[in-house]
């Protein structure tokens, strides 16, 4: 069983900064990719980022230039520097992970972590 525990969200001003921390645990092989995902009220959950675990990364457009996604392979840790926050990223940020374990290849899903930006 493999599970994914997010920290690090909270209430933040416009134009501050967050940091979101995703460990990953449990019965673990390698982790070909990371990411995290948002909701906020109303939306669907949607892409923020992504990360391989050569390194490479993908973004929304609508953090761009803000967001920076890293990990640290030997800790099972996935991060999400957040800046210049603004009110539109309020959300439950999900972290997700491709996990190769004993079972068959699948994605993992934390319970999420709310991000409040106040104007």
């Amino acid at each position: 069983q493999v599970q994914l525990v997010e920290s690090g969200g909270g209430l933040v001003q416009a134009g501050g900064s967050l940091r979101l921390s995703c460990v990953a645990s449990g019965t673990i092989f390698s982790i070909p990719s990371m990411g995290w995902y948002r909701q906020s009220l109303g939306k669907q959950r949607e892409l923020v980022a992504r990360i391989t675990g050569g390194d490479r990364t993908n973004y929304a457009d609508s953090v761009k230039g803000r967001f920076t996604i890293s990990r640290d392979n030997a800790k099972n840790t996935v991060y999400l520097q957040m800046s210049s926050l603004k009110p539109e990223d309020t959300a439950v940020y999900y972290c997700s992970a491709l996990v190769v374990t004993n079972r068959p290849l699948m994605d993992y899903w934390g319970k999420g972590t709310l991000v409040t930006v106040s104007s």
